[in-house]
């Protein structure tokens, strides 16, 4: 299985269910939204270039995922600079935003793809708040410009769907896709 990922954050997320990639082949497509991409259709196509564009050998099977932060109809994606990243958050604060994650899975000709959609509340954010979760620069090459599992998790104080799927990688779809095509993941762990 090869992973179509850097993200350190998927390997680890596949380690958890015991399964390490046989490579790392980030895809390099242009990941810009289409002119009035919804944000659901946006993620799933990210998903499926990238799995398309890595190039596998007839025993390979190509895993990708993307993940995007959606407010209504605006997708947030990893900020370009820290301004951007404040008015995310200023955007998310107070509110329910919905993170969405698309995996998809190529294996020979075929091609599987599943959407993971996670509520998530955001408490309100003070400006000092604001202002110290910004230069700790968490926000930095996320979507929506935070990490669940980081920093922001301070501001979260409520979740609907999976948490798996916010870091990035919904685990339990996941390794449905991969048992479905031979590849078991294997919890750690003792098997009592």
């Amino acid at each position: 299985m090869i992973l179509g990922s850097a993200s350190p954050r998927r390997l680890d997320l596949l380690a958890q269910i015991g399964i390490t990639p046989h490579a790392l082949r980030p895809a390099d497509i242009d990941e810009t939204p289409r002119k009035g991409e919804v944000p659901r259709d946006y993620v799933r196509r990210m998903a499926a270039e990238k799995a398309a564009a890595l190039d596998l050998a007839p025993d390979e099977a190509a895993l990708s995922a993307d993940t995007t932060v959606a407010v209504g109809r605006r997708i947030l994606g990893k900020p370009a600079d820290r301004d951007e990243a404040a008015a995310f958050m200023r955007l998310m604060s107070g509110r329910r935003h919905v993170v969405l994650t698309a995996v998809a899975l190529r294996h020979g000709s075929r091609l599987s793809q599943r959407l993971v959609e996670t509520k998530v509340r955001m408490r309100p954010i003070a400006a000092p708040e604001l202002q110290r979760y910004l230069d700790m620069g968490d926000w930095q090459g996320k979507a929506g410009g935070y990490a669940i599992q980081g920093a922001a998790a301070a501001f979260i104080p409520w979740l609907q769907g999976s948490f798996s799927a916010v870091v990035g990688l919904p685990l339990a779809e996941t390794a449905a896709m991969l048992a479905a095509i031979g590849i078991h993941p294997i919890p750690k762990g003792d098997a009592r």
